[in-house]
């Protein structure tokens, strides 16, 4: 445990933002996988909307992103 006051408060901030993150990130995993399983236009769209909302709250990376939708994609290609 922290024993600086600053980093106690970081670490409660830590752990709000991560409790924050955990439903956009679910739900981004869950449309990925609806998409890959079922790869329909609808589904890809969704797919590639939910990264694109994990992206700009930062909460994975672009390149993280790029690869998903690429993944995504391709599977809508085939």
């Amino acid at each position: 445990m922290a024993n600086i006051k600053s980093a106690k408060k970081r670490i409660l901030v830590t752990d709000r933002q991560s409790e924050e993150n955990v439903p956009i990130k679910s739900r981004m995993k869950t449309a990925i996988k609806k998409a890959i399983e079922n790869p329909t236009t609808e589904n890809v769209n969704e797919a590639n909307k939910r990264i694109d909302k994990a992206v700009s709250k930062n909460i994975i990376t672009k390149n993280k992103a790029a690869r998903e939708k690429s993944r995504v994609n391709k599977k809508l290609n085939k």
